[in-house]
């Protein structure tokens, strides 16, 4: 939908490929799929659910045995995002760094988009 010939709509980090890859082969489902949805303090908030069968509408990036889909209208919110698993002390879960978002909240789990240039 939004994808540019030759270049993926998101990146996944090694510990990415790697948590996404062990998930899949756990649940044996055929990925993760992620969506942005409206909530949180921020407005937005990214969501992951795991996929029995491939929507043909998702775009789909396959890495090193990974699989993610991303869902139609989060495609352009998503495009350039650069995704990453995270362990410390205290929590571990994906990270995602997206070039796309303006600000977000203390919490880390909601955020806000820049404005997206009106077409016409």
């Amino acid at each position: 939908m939004f994808s540019i010939p030759g270049k993926q709509a998101v990146t996944l980090t090694p510990a990415a490929v790697r948590q996404i890859a062990r998930l899949m082969e756990q649940s044996g489902k055929q990925g993760l799929r992620i969506d942005v949805r409206k909530g949180g303090c921020a407005g937005m908030e990214y969501a992951m659910d795991y996929v029995d069968e491939v929507d043909p509408r998702d775009e789909v990036v396959e890495q090193d045995g990974a699989r993610v889909m991303i869902a139609p209208m989060a495609q352009m919110f998503l495009f350039g995002t650069e995704i990453d698993y995270q362990t410390s002390l205290l929590e571990s879960g994906f990270k995602f760094n997206n070039p796309n978002v303006a600000e977000a909240c203390g919490c880390g789990e909601s955020i806000k988009f820049k404005e997206m240039p009106e077409n016409g």
